[in-house]
């Protein structure tokens, strides 16, 4: 139909200045757009077409079609292409408004891609010579830049849809090397790469701290995570949902690092990346550690007071044990602990309205209410761990040198007073003869005497 008109509108001699297109099935304005290259066109009518049902109907005709003075038989007011213009650029905005939010989309699409393969190049699930190839791939953003099977990047691919080409040449421009994702939407932190947990180093506004209420973190190491999480309760005190996917979650001894947050109502642990999981008494591990906290759930799944019983009975006893085994030093700095964390909830606590402290007064005493016993089995991270044992060492180093030195000097006193008894007797001998003989002839020895005493003036 499009030709069609086009050929009618460039016919030699012909000027149409009315144009009626009754019961001709126009759906769409694309397929008669032409029209609007017609200088002489005037008045145009498209009662009984499909399109005149449109809500865009009017505005669109009238911004594409400037020449026209009547519309469907009707005179086309100076209001009414006002109108048009302005629906028109709320339109344009719109438009450009989708486009970027479908940039930010598949910016983000390809970043996370691009931490996925990252990775699983650490966890070694592909070969180097995969990467590489996937890293000349990336330079293409048609092509999904990470195409591994088995790794966890395709859960994350996402359909692109039809993008045009102004967003499309907008997509050369995108960086696929970022190495982490910060994102913030609505409720929810998401950290994405062990870089996003630089995030928690920034000034965060009042209003976003306080809105966050779930954390989730991905493709990061959990002895990493362990690290920042006293920033976490100091920059997000409202966070009560904690997430966890590719984190390396692999012993239950992980958990005990939780304790030191200030409060943590879920907790969510993906199967995927954490093989801690597939462990069937992990959850009553969780709930029997972070009891002070009251947990309502665990992976979407809610909490009984049975599960609390379980969890009591399968661990009470390992706490029981780890805080008998030990050493006393290390159990008065638990207790230590224990009572810095119940005076900083009293400290936090006074001086507050009536109001407000009964509010926060279920807080205060999940945070105060940690047991001692259960406070003794605390997690160090593997490099926390192998920094102690390069510390020991070299202790060990030097008390060993220090020994040996002591060693070597008691030998040596040893070796110099045993020669001395072998040699003493003779010595006292020769000292009591030479007395004997240097005081024999008293008026020679007090001339000496006196010679002595002269020298020394």
């Amino acid at each position: 139909m499009k030709a069609f008109w086009k050929h009618v509108l460039t016919a030699p001699g012909q000027q149409h200045r009315v144009v009626f297109l009754f019961l001709v099935k126009v759906s769409c304005f694309e397929s008669v757009c032409c029209l609007a290259d017609s200088t002489s066109l005037s008045d145009i009518t498209f009662d009984g077409n499909p399109i005149a049902q449109e809500s865009w109907y009017k505005h669109t005709v009238l911004q594409n079609m400037m020449q026209l003075r009547q519309l469907d038989m009707k005179r086309v007011t100076e209001e009414e292409r006002r109108m048009a213009s302005v629906v028109a650029k709320k339109e344009e905005e719109k438009k450009r408004e989708s486009q970027k939010q479908s940039l930010l989309k598949e910016k983000k699409r390809l970043t996370i891609n691009n931490v996925a393969r990252r990775w699983d190049l650490q966890q070694h699930r592909i070969s180097n010579i995969a990467a590489d190839q996937d890293g000349r791939d990336s330079d293409s953003p048609s092509q999904d830049p990470c195409q591994n099977d088995g790794s966890t990047v395709s859960a994350f691919q996402e359909e692109t849809g039809s993008l045009d080409s102004g967003l499309t040449s907008a997509l050369q421009g995108l960086s696929v090397t970022d190495t982490h994702l910060v994102e913030v939407d609505g409720d929810t932190l998401s950290l994405y790469g062990s870089g996003a947990l630089e995030c928690l180093d920034r000034n965060w506004s009042v209003q976003t701290a306080g809105m966050v209420t779930t954390v989730s973190f991905t493709f990061i190491e959990f002895d990493e995570i362990v690290q920042v999480l006293p920033k976490l309760k100091l920059k997000f005190p409202n966070s009560l949902h904690l997430k966890f996917k590719e984190t390396n979650l692999v012993m239950l001894q992980q958990f005990n690092a939780l304790a030191q947050l200030r409060r943590v109502d879920q907790l969510t642990v993906d199967p995927q990346g954490n093989p801690v999981v597939s462990f069937i008494l992990w959850k009553y591990y969780v709930l029997f550690r972070l009891s002070h906290f009251s947990m309502q759930k665990i992976n979407g799944t809610e909490v009984t007071q049975n599960d609390m019983i379980m969890a009591e009975r399968l661990f009470g006893i390992l706490a029981h044990v780890a805080s008998s085994e030990l050493p006393p030093y290390r159990l008065i700095s638990v207790l230590g602990d224990a009572r810095k964390k119940q005076f900083r909830c009293l400290l936090e606590t006074k001086g507050r309205k009536p109001g407000i402290v009964s509010e926060e007064n279920d807080d205060s005493k999940r945070l105060a209410g940690e047991n001692t016993n259960r406070a003794a089995l605390h997690y160090t991270t593997r490099d926390l761990y192998h920094e102690k044992l390069e510390e020991i060492k070299e202790k060990k180093k030097f008390c060993k040198m220090y020994i040996e030195d002591l060693v070597k000097e008691a030998t040596e006193i040893n070796m110099k007073n045993e020669a001395l008894q072998k040699l003493w007797p003779q010595m006292f001998i020769e000292l009591v003869r030479d007395a004997v003989i240097e005081v024999r002839n008293k008026n020679s020895y007090m001339k000496l005497c006196l010679q002595h005493i002269t020298d020394q003036k």
